[in-house]
């Protein structure tokens, strides 16, 4: 009877040890998925939801098996909300730690420097991953930069941190600007730094065109930025032909051709470092710029030279078959 009973017992614990070593190994062996998996885990969604919503999606083989073990093997925080990327083949216990860990799919919209509003406003309605509506913001108020976002998240949650980015930017360089701008409040640096962002895409022009302006208004002649001219014609989308004379001599808020000193407003969404030219121009006595022809400008200190430098740029366009 002791032998039996000796017997019994040896046959349970080997049982208990198959059953235990069953339990770890449905813990730690790979899932049933055989690629990476995105799943969505709603907001308030407790483990038992998460756990019914990963099994329909077939990132897990049962529900009721991954409840039981994460309870009893798995670290008690919380489930975080949000889109996650499941790797192939990934454990229960790897499966956990993805959603107790909270890194959640990170989408980017990027915001090119000189982007006007309206097509800020365009690129975030056109992003299908982002929820609600927004209206066009205030042009010069967007920070250009790449920002990342989750799946659902409201258009105007991003947009304020676009936002936030320009507030905190100025708020950062204003106090560092050289006594050498002419530009007086954050504001107009703003403006001005719009302009040089729509004149030139060479970051080594930035601070030499930030200097003609400068001179420009220091001397109380029209700073005559032809985007200036395109602006209030279509809020900063490309015009898709040539200025006409009409344009030029159009009084409004805007043409530089037709008033002295700064616009109302910006006509873009100027990147930092043009907003730091701005506040830190080039020591110059330009104040003249015209196309080079080869993507730059070349810089004049009269009229004289900056018109036979147009005269050149004239003739290029011409051998080009431009004009």
């Amino acid at each position: 009877m002791r032998r039996l009973g000796c017997l019994i017992l040896v046959i349970a614990a080997i049982i208990a040890a198959v059953l235990a070593g069953n339990f770890l190994y449905g813990w730690h062996t790979s899932g049933p998925h055989e690629f990476q998996r995105t799943i969505i885990i709603k907001s308030g969604s407790s483990l038992a939801t998460a756990a019914q919503t990963m099994e329909s999606e077939g990132v897990i083989k049962s529900a009721d098996a991954f409840l039981t073990r994460a309870k009893i093997l798995g670290s008690s925080d919380p489930i975080k909300a949000g889109e996650f990327e499941i790797p192939a083949g990934a454990s229960n216990a790897e499966i956990l730690a993805i959603l107790q860990g909270g890194k959640t799919v990170q989408r980017l919209v990027t915001i090119p420097e000189g982007m006007p509003s309206i097509l800020v406003h365009q690129k975030l309605m056109e992003e299908s991953f982002l929820t609600g509506d927004i209206p066009v913001p205030a042009e010069g108020s967007i920070l250009p930069d790449s920002y990342s976002f989750e799946r659902g998240e409201p258009r105007a949650a991003v947009l304020l941190r676009m936002q936030k980015a320009m507030k905190d930017t100025i708020a950062e360089l204003w106090p560092q600007r050289s006594i050498n701008t002419v530009v007086k409040t954050p504001e107009e640096a703003i403006i001005l730094a719009a302009i040089v962002e729509k004149e030139t895409a060479l970051a080594r022009e930035r601070t030499t065109v930030a200097g003609v302006y400068s001179n420009r208004i220091r001397k109380n002649m029209m700073l005559q930025a032809d985007p200036t001219i395109i602006y209030p014609i279509t809020r900063g989308k490309p015009l898709g032909r040539r200025i006409r004379q009409s344009e030029i001599a159009d009084v409004n808020d805007y043409n530089t051709y037709a008033m002295v000193g700064l616009p109302k407003g910006p006509i873009a969404n100027p990147g930092r470092a043009s907003i730091e030219a701005v506040l830190n121009p080039a020591q110059t006595d330009a104040l003249y710029f015209v196309a080079d022809g080869k993507g730059g400008h070349v810089f004049a200190d009269t009229l004289e030279q900056h018109n036979r430098n147009v005269a050149k740029w004239f003739a290029l366009r011409r051998e080009r078959g431009e004009m």
